[in-house]
Order: C-alpha cells, then structure tokens, then sequence
C-alpha cells in the first residue's frame, strides 16, 4: 500500500479538522501518517508517496508553523521528491488564494506534482475574537476535505499518480 503524509498546522482547529478528515477517508486506499507541521521533518517527507498539506492563510500567506515545516525540510529533500504527487487544505477567514499560491511555489520548487486544485474553507472570520476563536467546520465542509483524501489515496493506490 502506498503511504500518503498528512501534515497540518492549525491553532484554532479547522486545519486539523480538514486533515483529519482526509486522513481517515485516505485510510481505505493507502497506509496514512497525519502529522502535525512542528513534529514532521524531512526523513517523513522521504518515507512517503504522496502528501497533502492543511495550514490556515494568516494575513494573505501560509501560517508561520506551516512554513517553519517547509523551511526547515527545504533543502535537505531537495531533488530528492520529483514527481511525487501532492494536493492542499487551506483553512481561510475571507480569501486562502495567497497561502495556496505560496505552498504551490514551494511544492513547484520540489517538484511536487499537483494533483488537485487546493480546497479553500472560507470561515468568514473577520473579527480578533473570531479569528482566534476555536473553529467547528460544518460537516459539508468536511466531506469536502475527505473526498480529497480519498482521491488522493486512491489515485496513489492505483498508480494513476
């Protein structure tokens, strides 16, 4: 079975939500690690076969644990991941265009293959107490994040990616 890496960061919820929801519709398909981005490095971006990265947008980019993920796994897997197939969970108060477009750049410079659109949740929080609040995702949205999963899980199973 092929393993697809979960990693996310979250500080209110709705990240890890969106990955735990992909992780668990992935599981059918494909052995499923979910990591939070703190504890992941890069000997488990080398153990696996595909990954899908859930971060909230903070101020028009990918949130700062997110990136510390990316940063420090950057070069050291370098060359060493082409072609491997990836797709995005971006949890967003109003936009989410600027945090998937920053992951693409870092996943083109890798040369991850995307194999999905990214899927951005709008939680429409616009205040300081509702930005910091802890996030509920309604389980449409969830569904959502878990037909990605699942596709990405079969997609890597059957070989197709």
């Amino acid at each position: 079975m092929p393993t697809l890496l979960v990693v996310y960061h979250s500080r209110t919820g709705a990240a890890r939500q969106m990955a735990e929801a992909a992780t668990a519709a992935a599981a059918a398909e494909a052995t499923t690690r979910l990591l939070p981005a703190e504890a992941a490095g890069p000997e488990d971006l080398l153990g696996a076969d595909g990954y899908l990265f859930a971060a909230p947008e903070n101020l028009a980019a990918l949130s700062g644990g997110m990136k510390d993920f990316l940063d420090r796994c950057y070069y050291p897997v370098l060359d060493r991941l082409n072609g491997r197939p990836y797709a995005a969970l971006i949890a967003a108060g109003s936009d989410g265009t600027g945090a998937a477009r920053q992951l693409a750049r870092i996943c083109t410079g890798w040369r991850l293959r995307p194999v999905a659109d990214p899927l951005i949740l709008v939680t429409r929080a616009q205040t300081p107490e509702a930005i910091l609040a802890p996030k509920a995702l309604p389980p449409g949205d969830l569904a959502r994040c878990a037909d990605l999963g699942a596709a990405l899980a079969a997609g890597l199973a059957m070989g197709v990616f």
